[in-house]
């Protein structure tokens, strides 16, 4: 699985260790839910920060 973090904009650089976590963590998650098939092919999370 290939993983990108950005943080406004920038691309944020992971080690393996970091990648695997996330990986791990949001597809866990993310496939636990209802409706979600095994076959999906790509996962979007945006996360913003109110004021």
């Amino acid at each position: 699985m290939d993983l990108k973090l950005k943080v406004d904009g920038k691309e944020i650089p992971l080690n393996e260790f970091v990648e695997k976590i996330l990986n791990g963590t949001i597809t866990g998650a993310i496939t636990s839910l209802r409706g979600i098939k095994e076959d999906w092919s790509k996962i979007e999370i945006e996360i913003t920060k109110s004021a």
